[in-house]
């Protein structure tokens, strides 16, 4: 470990020294590589600072109880410091191992999230429409943006379907767990009787990429324009704004029609589809990736699950991890960070423990 971290440390120190000088900084692709690089170590650096210092500590404390002639209150405190700095030193070793595990590439991406109502109805497009809201909170929290690509909106307030891009720092090391079957249990406001009823959205998080990380024959798309539907405004129907891709290859079919602008709609579609592209290259190339990550959309049944939403005992459950809390509405109002945080430490650590 100490070995990684020193080469780590020298990377740092190179990549430093690099960034004050000017030619660097006056070549802006080479200069931004170095940035998300140097961002990247800090947290491992940093972490080793700490480690460092609680070693110091630690030999401070244990030297200092080598002395004969220490007395009987100073010899307590010498040993409660001897065993905080102990204490630390465990703690931050094993935050060391986690950062110095292999990264996913596609970490620091911005994300194309996807929401379709599954089972339930109306209840279930509303619940689409529920999850939207709570990552768009969250997302805020973190100060991401967040831009709807499409959307599919029902009479009642609910969405059918609805795409949206997350752009900021690292949202995809923080959202790509929240891939599969969600499953809500209240009583709908439709419910005259007060039963509840069982509903479930799929969510897709797709990394946003790049065309150059997916190559498309433009020979193997249909690109068809539509008439918008839906809010809108005198707009709505006059013009053919609204995009369709069709990628005959794969099947994948992607529209947008949220912009006015038939050339934005264009952009946002082919965006749409790079990502679901990129995402389909990625696991057919490498099946270790599903494995790793656990987590799959699936058919939309109620069976197939990853996490809970029970709104009479104000629960939500993540049965990957057998995480259980009572703070429904907290999360439902963006306060998601316990849940991601349990799931990213267990990530990680089932990865330490693959590693031996």
């Amino acid at each position: 470990m100490l070995e990684k971290i020193g080469m780590a440390q020298a990377r740092y120190d190179e990549i430093n020294a690099k960034l004050s000088d000017p030619k660097v900084v006056a070549d802006n692709k080479l200069y931004t590589e170095l940035m998300r690089e140097y961002k990247s170590l800090t947290p491992l650096i940093d972490m080793y600072r700490q480690y460092l210092k609680a070693e110091h500590d630690y030999e401070d404390a244990k030297s200092a109880l080598d002395d004969s002639a220490l007395d009987a209150e100073f010899r307590e405190m010498a040993e409660e410091e001897m065993l905080s700095a102990k204490s630390e030193m465990e703690k931050f070793s094993e935050e060391l191992k986690i950062l110095l595990l292999p990264r996913d590439p596609d970490d620091d991406k911005s994300v194309i999230v996807e929401i379709r109502a599954g089972a339930g109805g109306e209840e279930a497009a509303l619940f689409a429409n529920s999850m939207f809201r709570m990552y768009s909170m969250y997302a805020a929290g973190q100060g991401w943006r967040i831009d709807i690509m499409s959307s599919n909106p029902t009479e009642l307030g609910g969405y059918r379907e609805i795409s949206f891009g997350v752009e900021g720092e690292g949202v995809y090391a923080k959202l790509k767990y929240e891939s599969g079957v969600h499953r809500v249990q209240r009583v709908p406001e439709t419910e005259s009787q007060g039963r509840i009823q069982t509903s479930t959205v799929t969510v897709a998080v797709l990394p946003e990429v790049e065309e150059v990380d997916v190559n498309i024959n433009p020979a193997d798309l249909t690109i068809q324009t539509f008439r918008s539907s839906g809010a809108g405004g005198q707009h709505i129907n006059k013009t053919e704004s609204a995009v369709r891709i069709i990628h005959h290859p794969s099947g994948m079919v992607v529209e947008c029609q949220e912009e006015r602008s038939q050339m934005k709609n264009k952009d946002k579609a082919m965006k749409m589809l790079y990502s679901r592209l990129y995402e389909a290259e990625q696991t057919a190339r490498d099946s270790a990736i599903a494995e790793e990550r656990r987590i799959q959309v699936g058919t939309g049944d109620r069976s197939e699950r990853i996490r809970t939403y029970n709104f009479p005992q104000s629960r939500v459950t993540d049965h990957r991890i057998g995480l259980t809390l009572y703070k429904l509405d907290d999360m439902m109002n963006g306060g998601c960070d316990e849940v991601f945080e349990a799931l990213r430490v267990a990530d990680y650590s089932a990865k330490l423990l693959k590693q031996g």
